[in-house]
This record gives structure tokens, C-alpha cells and sequence, in this order.
């Protein structure tokens, strides 16, 4: 039976996890992304990670019965015992620019505007988060960064596609179904 294992990552912004749910949407296949293992759910979200052996152990049991899953999200570094389950890696690149509008706009959204603008709960760690994702290009701060990425992709066993995040996201979708039907198996 062909499976399809499908992995979506790239810079923070750059639409990972919204193309994700649009294609697995589209292909009526489980959507899943990796900060809901990577991060312990807290109120406010995001502040205290799952030990790995945790996130390891819950993403086992998640993926490993299954044949058809899209997992968004960053697991390099941490989720590598997965790299051989992938039939496909989708690595999103979106212009640095673009990916701060999305950002700040996501925080927004997430935990409303008067919180994250200046003299909010929310506006230091929202300013802290921008600061960190704009240096993914640079690869200056611990975490993700495009020279890690770039060096993951290239000892990848499966095909890795690359798409522009800044195109819609129907078109990446249709794109991406292409793709995935020229899998072999």
C-alpha cells in the first residue's frame, strides 16, 4: 500500500502550518504539526517545552500506525527518527519581510491586538519572537535557521519540493497534490 507521509517546514511565518492544514484538507488526510508535541499546552501557549523523550514517544504513537499523515512544523534536530517515514518533504520559502507581517499579524490574532502592541501583556514576548524569527536568514540565533534547514534537506532520503509562501495558497495546494501523486509507490 503507498502511503503518504507528508512534511511541511520551513522559516517561522513562512505559511508551513497553513499550507499544511489546506493540503491535508484537500487530500482528506489527518493534519498535524509539530509545536503541539515540541511545546508542553500552557496558557499562554508556547512557554515550556516537552522533554523529548515525551514528544518522541507521543509522535510514535501517532505516526508509526499510519500511513497517510501531514506533519507541519520544524522536527530537525529533535524528531530525526521520523526522516525515514517521509515520502515527501516540502521546505516553504517566503521573503523575510512577509514572514514579520505574518508573524506579527498571527500574534494579533492569537492573543489580540491591544496585548501584543506597546504597553500589552503580550507586547515583549511577541517583539522578542519577531526579533528571533528575522535572524533565520542570518543564522545568528540558537534555533531554527536556513543553513540548518538547507543542511537537513541535503541528506534527506525522499523528494523534497520547494515552494514560495508568498504564492496562494490554493495554487501550492494544487502544486503540492501534483506532487505527491508522481510519488512513487
Amino acid at each position: 500500500m503507498k502511503s503518504r507521509r507528508i512534511h511541511l517546514m520551513g522559516a517561522s511565518g513562512s505559511g508551513v502550518t497553513t499550507l499544511g492544514r489546506a493540503l491535508a484538507g484537500r487530500l482528506a488526510l489527518p493534519h498535524h504539526d509539530s509545536d503541539d508535541y515540541f511545546w508542553l499546552p500552557t496558557v499562554p501557549p508556547y512557554q515550556t517545552t516537552r522533554h523529548a523523550a515525551d514528544r518522541l514517544r507521543l509522535m510514535r504513537e501517532m505516526f508509526l500506525p499510519r500511513f497517510d499523515w501531514v506533519l507541519s512544523g520544524s522536527v530537525t534536530g529533535w524528531g530525526d527518527e521520523f526522516v525515514p517515514l517521509f515520502d515527501l518533504v516540502v521546505y516553504v520559502t517566503t521573503p523575510r519581510e512577509l514572514r514579520m507581517q505574518r508573524l506579527r499579524a498571527r500574534e494579533a490574532a492569537h492573543f489580540g491586538a491591544d496585548a501584543v502592541a506597546e504597553g500589552g501583556w503580550r507586547h515583549q514576548e511577541t517583539e522578542s519572537f519577531v526579533e528571533w524569527a528575522s535572524h533565520y536568514e542570518a543564522g545568528d540565533r540558537k534555533g531554527r535557521s536556513l543553513a540548518k534547514h538547507e543542511a537537513w534537506l541535503a541528506g534527506l532520503p525522499c523528494p523534497v519540493v520547494r515552494v514560495d509562501g508568498s504564492q496562494p495558497v490554493a495554487e501550492l495546494v494544487e502544486q503540492l497534490c501534483s506532487d505527491v501523486a508522481g510519488l512513487p509507490g
